[in-house]
């Protein structure tokens, strides 16, 4: 590449994101994973991308009986080593405090409303405050009721206020739409952010730069060119330690409702009227409501789920679902799904959906495949070894972010003879981007006021809506026979018969 064409690279890949206003990032349940692997590593990067203010905090909220210095010690295990002395770590280490309480108890936002003020003294952080709730499902409702009752979620004289929400977000239809209606009756639509990390990835987020940048693409894109969608979500670890939670959630609650339908509305969606967050949103919204609910008869036919029994994850042996910590050991908790689904509009309409989510599979690996039909006329059937071929689009999400297009070109030699080509773009290598957690743009959105990748009220509901059925027959059914796969493999091979009875096949993963 000449010198001129890199140079031209490199000024159109500088980012030009100006630094978030001042706030303080006050994290619920401080002393857990998420804040320690994800949270603090995300922060700890828009630091050194100077994407944070200068007038920037962090309060850690949890019920460990913690030290400000011991919480530093305990979140500097998951920062590179290098990193430690640095100036921006010590920027940023200055930054963090922390305050042990209850979530429940009122005398905990007393005084974390005392400890703001403080903060805002000392950082000039001006009152404006992003609650993040890294919490248990069942505190979301009274962080929020305790927050709006103590005042810390009123916004006046100019000061933001904000709730950043984890997954899951009920555990069902009913209970989504009574917890929308708690956190609503204290705080405004525009103030609660549904986060959803998938959604944090450079190729997600591609998926409509993808589509509406590129005229090449989008006229393609219906049914009249696509044959079918696939989805894939897998996963090597089994539970860890979450056995007890995973046994009363499984696959589908976990996956299926907020990553699954992210991945869903973001492929299929309409363009937007504009890049607004409200007209993005509006657009997945009408895919959600779209997606064709099952009637009862439509369910086994329809949806497979599985649960792994022992097996082998690379050179390890593992120990089966029902043999893990916390998992009951008659458990018919699902740790496989896979679902064929139909979206009723014209785009969409007879383009099946084929989706597949599972744990203890034989890759971790997430990608969106889309499917190009066979072309009318077959004109090279008669040439040396052919091989009907079709193009793919794949999408990959991780662990490598990129994208491959699959096309047939003739192979060189003195007869005619077609092969198939990939062309490939991977993100670490060609932007030469560094590994990110995934949270990163997701918490500057939000500081910036930024909820185009968050979930609204209705997008979560529509989900939901679409689960519920199938959860409902398949508590009436019990499973004919878990375990139904070994650990290692790609799920029980009534998946490969969800797609073999349709003619079509899972895209080959290796």
């Amino acid at each position: 590449m000449a010198i001129a064409a890199v140079a031209k690279l490199e000024d159109e890949f500088n980012s030009t994101d100006r630094p978030a206003g001042p706030c303080v990032m006050v994290v619920f349940g401080a002393a857990g994973d998420l804040t320690k692997r994800k949270l603090v590593p995300a922060l700890y990067n828009l630091a050194k991308e100077r994407l944070l203010s200068e007038n920037f905090a962090v309060v850690g909220v949890s019920f460990d009986d913690l030290s400000d210095d011991a919480f530093h010690q305990q979140i500097a295990q998951f920062l590179d080593k290098e990193d430690h002395g640095s100036d921006s770590w010590r920027w940023f280490n200055e930054r963090i405090c922390y305050q042990r309480g209850d979530f429940g108890d009122e005398n905990t936002y007393t005084s974390l409303s005392k400890r703001l003020s403080e903060v805002d003294t000392r950082f000039g952080t001006e009152a404006n405050y992003l609650f993040y709730l890294a919490t248990a499902p069942k505190f979301f409702a009274e962080i929020v009721r305790q927050l709006g009752h103590c005042g810390l979620a009123r916004e006046e004289n100019g000061h933001w206020r904000r709730v950043i929400i984890e997954k899951p977000f009920g555990h069902d239809l009913e209970s989504a739409k009574a917890l929308n209606a708690q956190i609503q009756s204290v705080l405004d639509e525009e103030q609660i952010y549904r986060i959803d990390h998938y959604l944090g990835k450079e190729t997600v987020q591609n998926l409509l730069v993808f589509r509406f940048s590129n005229s090449i693409f989008e006229p393609l894109w219906n049914d009249r060119y696509i044959d079918h969608v696939q989805i894939t979500n897998a996963e090597t670890v089994g539970v860890e330690r979450r056995g007890g939670y995973f046994d009363n959630v499984g696959t589908m609650r976990d996956m299926v409702p907020n990553h699954i339908m992210q991945l869903i509305s973001l492929t299929a969606m309409e363009p937007p009227a504009s890049f607004k967050s409200e007209a993005v949103r509006d657009e997945q919204a009408k895919v959600l409501h779209a997606i064709k609910p099952f009637y009862s008869d439509e369910v086994l036919l329809n949806t497979v789920r599985g649960q792994y029994g022992e097996g082998r994850i690379g050179d390890t042996n593992v120990p089966g679902y029902r043999s893990e910590p916390g998992v009951a050991p008659d458990s018919r908790t699902e740790t496989f799904v896979a679902l064929k689904l139909a979206i009723d509009n014209w785009r969409w309409a007879g383009i099946p959906i084929y989706v597949r989510t599972g744990k203890r599979l034989a890759e971790r690996h997430t990608e969106v495949t889309i499917q190009f039909k066979k072309t009318p006329l077959e004109i090279f059937q008669d040439t040396v070894g052919h091989k009907q071929r079709t193009n793919q689009l794949v999408i990959q999400i991780q662990p490598e972010e990129g994208m491959m297009l699959s096309f047939g070109a003739k192979i060189p030699g003195s007869t005619v003879r077609v092969g198939s080509v990939d062309m490939s773009c991977e993100y670490a290598e060609y932007f030469k981007s560094e590994p990110k957690t995934g949270y990163e743009i997701l918490l500057y959105d939000c500081m910036i006021g930024d909820p185009t990748l968050f979930q609204r009220a209705d997008m979560v509901e529509a989900g939901w809506s679409v689960v519920d059925p199938v959860l409902d027959v398949w508590r009436a059914v019990s499973p004919r026979k878990f375990p139904n796969y070994a650990a290692g493999t790609w799920g029980p091979k009534e998946s490969d018969g969800l797609l073999e009875r349709d003619g079509r096949k899972w895209r080959t993963i290796t």
